[in-house]
């Protein structure tokens, strides 16, 4: 027999009585044994194995057996739990302590693996959600499917006194840090701040310099940065499919370091590197903001990025099913110049604007932050919003000339462009064209279009430069990407552009127009290795006229250059 600690209500653990049936041999993997133990008490025998339990101290007398950590079958009739012992939760901490006094496993009854799958699943880590509308869980759950993560719990932000509260959120707590102990609840946060995402589990062994918990992965992420806060367990919510600790995060006590194979280490007292994240609503009711602070980590920080922008243009009051958004700001990465964000979105057939005009910030924002050659740190990410209580869509219906389209080189064109917005009249507009001087006889084109198609016929589209039809891809450099982002066109503005008969390269994001055919022949061995696109057609940009929404379309118009005139 032994004892587990733990937290049913409030921050004291509680003693709860442990029988230990045997040691299960490779259980949790190549040489990662299970103990095996039956749970008693009156909390056990109504709750039965909880959620947020995970990394329960156990003990047998006054030394550390290890940490409950698994849960067998659902809808069992007893609470029969796994437990990962000290031994292997040690091996995840920084630090080998010497004086532990540990319960050797090996000394138990061993137990045969059974013959049957005995459904062994890890205590699930809960996770709250704090200042989420049901939507951006919904979001993140979607996003989260398959993962431990997926599972979304009851719970609120921190529960720590009106003084402390005006305390910054990454200040560490000493007095805080004081009432942790073996059995207590902590908790890892994914994101902090005016909403907050994080997973909490049970505290198993703490020194001065290193604290374990949980007794099994939580992100299977290895080295990680999270902040680690005390929790207050409001209540145990009991049910034979999934019993749940309902939970207040509290204050900052330290960071969590690693996510290892049997324990959540981390160090009391440190400070965790987090991403701010700064954002400004503006909507007919008024200006809100939001500042948080996510966590980085590759596999889950552009997830999280998309989730907090969504949920924050979902709490405008104002908010409809004809809302459109224009979203612009910046992302800051060590070293570099800021790279811009300019995105439009409009409802659509496919998804709601504000999940859209997140999902286009949250692609930017990945090719940055997920770029194999980033060595740098992002510094933050700032991002404005303007809220437009309209269907910010127009449709480029027709364009013409309203002149002869027999010019000479040097001339003024006008170009005539019908525009259609959502749901109201056409509006023409006139947009005059002075060719180059430069330009030979023969037959030139004009392109009149929406951003997107004078982007890709600049070869600027995102992935069109290094991702051909027919070749295997590979992806650009990180300074590629940021002047890629820097020369793209805004949504909001239609575009006339001159598709001069002269060859154009794509090349490390920029786009360089009218090459000589002696430079084109010497790109052209890049070109079959992927580092640069050729084309034989220049995109030159000519005219821009704000369009005040989406400009969606396009139109090619033909012109016939006489001799005479210009340079001629």
């Amino acid at each position: 027999m032994g004892t587990a600690w733990t937290v049913f209500s409030g921050s004291k653990p509680e003693a709860m009585p442990v029988e230990i049936l045997g040691v299960l041999r490779g259980a949790r993997g190549p040489g990662q044994d299970m103990i095996l133990a039956r749970l008693h008490g009156a909390h056990a025998e109504y709750t039965g194995v909880v959620e947020g339990m995970s990394g329960s101290p156990v003990y047998i007398g006054n030394k550390l057996l290890g940490a409950l950590s698994y849960r067998i079958g659902q809808f069992s009739k007893e609470p029969i739990a796994g437990i990962t012992p000290i031994a292997d939760m040690l091996k995840s901490g920084p630090v080998q302590p010497a004086d532990t006094q540990t319960a050797n496993a090996s000394a138990l009854p061993a137990s045969a693996p059974p013959n049957q799958p005995m459904n062994f699943q890890l205590m699930e880590t809960p996770l709250v959600m704090s200042g989420f509308n049901p939507e951006a869980i919904r979001l993140w759950q979607q996003k989260m499917a398959g993962t431990s993560l997926a599972q979304v719990a009851a719970g609120g932000v921190s529960g720590s006194s009106p003084q402390d509260a005006t305390q910054p959120k990454d200040a560490i707590s000493s007095a805080a840090l004081a009432t942790i102990e073996p059995g207590s609840a902590v908790s890892a946060q994914l994101i902090r701040g005016d909403v907050e995402i994080s997973a909490t589990c049970t505290v198993t062994y703490i020194d001065p310099k290193q604290l374990l918990a949980c007794g099994h992965p939580v992100l299977q992420a290895g080295p990680i940065s999270m902040p680690m806060t005390t929790a207050d367990v409001v209540a145990t919510l009991a049910s034979p499919l999934n019993a749940f600790k309902i939970i207040n995060t509290g204050a900052t006590i330290g960071a969590f370091t690693e996510d290892g194979q049997s324990a959540l280490s981390g160090i009391p007292g440190a400070q965790a590197h987090m991403i701010p994240m700064h954002i400004t609503v503006d909507a007919a009711q008024g200006t809100r903001h939001v500042n948080v602070e996510i966590l980085d980590l590759p596999s889950l920080t552009p997830q999280a990025m998309e989730v907090v922008l969504y949920n924050s243009l979902m709490q405008a009051n104002d908010s409809t099913a004809s809302t459109s958004y224009h979203l612009t700001g910046a992302i800051d990465i060590a070293g570099y110049p800021p790279s811009p964000i300019d995105v439009w979105a409009a409802p659509g057939d496919l998804m709601p604007a504000p999940m859209q005009a997140a999902v286009l910030a949250g692609t930017r924002f990945t090719e940055l932050y997920s770029n194999s050659s980033r060595q740098s740190p992002l510094r933050s990410i700032d991002i404005h919003a303007q809220a437009i209580p309209r269907r910010a869509q127009i449709a480029l219906v027709n364009a013409r000339l309203v002149s002869s389209d027999t010019v000479h080189a040097g001339d003024t064109v006008v170009v005539e462009a019908t525009l259609r917005p959502w749901q109201q009249p056409e509006r023409n507009i006139r947009i005059p064209v002075t060719l180059p001087a430069r330009l030979s006889a023969g037959n030139l084109r004009l392109l009149v279009s929406d951003a997107a198609t004078l982007d890709r016929a600049l070869g600027q589209g995102l992935g069109r430069l290094f991702n051909q039809p027919g070749s295997p891809g590979r992806q650009p450099s990180l300074e590629a990407v940021l002047a890629q982002n820097r020369r793209l066109h805004p949504a909001d503005s239609v575009y006339v552009s001159l598709l001069a008969p002269e060859a154009q390269a794509g090349l490390a994001g920029q786009t360089l127009t009218s090459l000589p055919l002696s430079v084109a022949n010497t790109l052209e061995p890049m070109r079959a290795d992927q580092q640069a696109a050729l084309n034989g057609e220049s995109a030159l940009v000519a005219a821009q006229v704000p369009t005040g929404g989406i400009l969606y379309g396009f139109q090619v118009i033909d012109l016939h250059i006489e001799p005479g005139g210009g340079l001629n």
